[in-house]
């Protein structure tokens, strides 16, 4: 023991602390030089490893929640049924008048000669992970292009749009949010025609989903006490006309005074969603 004390101490080589920094440079330089398309396969192929992680840990919660809901007392469950039924009566009117509404429109497209508008199927589909930060807001849910998903189509819930599919794999689809930064669509303050653009923002985890707004004419107001409801215009052909985006709670003469910029307040449920509906149109546009 006392030798070893008594022996000098070799102080490390400098290459050798140098190493690690130098094979993580020579890695991030051939990742840089390596052509697109296989970046794009390493990602993707790295992405569907990573899948059925993601997908397994959402069944074992719904599981969880199935059990969870077996324990709940036979009157809440009689009471749940009730609700239900009453959801279900209300639900089948609304399907005959929307029924009557579509042959409604089908008529008057013939009688004036109008393109129809787009068709859409609804493919619900249930939330498997959610990616919330500050430059992008997804959700990747549990159905891809084995069920005929395609990259573009809106997503929507009962409260309005959710998002679109930016990304479609195997079994699973990344939904970008109306909350995040790059998401962008031609929207109209509900009873006036005029376009705006709608964009997310960034919003923190914690904090309430909020949007922006451009391009607003002067003629149009709205302030927190009373707010402007916020639709989809139609425009541009990927979002149906009407569907819900949030309210407008402030506006402002944007810098050039020749229009005004705002702020949209979303819905609160856009954090916590389990299932969402995706409209995978018809009749695509080829890209």
């Amino acid at each position: 023991m006392t030798v070893r004390a008594c022996l000098p101490t070799v102080p490390p080589n400098r290459l050798d602390q140098l190493r690690p920094f130098a094979i993580l440079g020579v890695v991030l330089l051939v990742w840089l030089l390596l052509p697109l398309g296989v970046k794009s396969f390493t990602r993707a192929t790295f992405f569907e490893m990573q899948a059925p992680f993601a997908a397994a840990q959402s069944y074992v919660q719904d599981l969880q929640e199935f059990w969870a809901l077996r324990n709940r007392p036979k009157d809440e469950l009689i009471e749940a049924g009730r609700d239900l039924a009453r959801l279900n009566a209300s639900y089948e009117l609304r399907l005959q008048e929307n029924e009557q509404l579509q042959a409604e429109i089908l008529r008057l497209e013939n009688l004036l000669r109008l393109p129809p508008l787009p068709a859409y199927r609804l493919e619900p589909a249930r939330v498997a992970r959610r990616d919330f930060t500050g430059w992008w807001q997804r959700l990747v849910i549990r159905k891809g292009s084995n069920y005929g998903l395609l990259a573009g189509s809106p997503v929507v819930f009962s409260g309005g749009v959710v998002g679109r599919v930016v990304e479609v794999h195997a079994y699973t689809a990344i939904v970008d949010l109306v909350t995040s930064p790059t998401f962008r669509i031609a929207a109209s303050a509900q009873g006036d025609d005029s376009p705006v653009s709608y964009q997310g923002g960034l919003n923190d985890t914690l904090a309430s989903p909020r949007g922006t707004i451009e391009f607003v004419p002067l003629k149009i107001s709205a302030s927190a006490a009373a707010p402007r409801h916020l639709v989809t215009s139609g425009l541009g052909g990927v979002f149906p006309p009407g569907l819900t985006l949030g309210d407008i709670i402030f506006l402002e003469p944007s810098t050039d005074g020749l229009f005004k910029t705002g702020e949209v307040r979303l819905d609160e449920r856009l954090g916590t969603l389990t299932e969402v509906t995706v409209l995978v149109p018809l009749n695509p546009e080829p890209p």
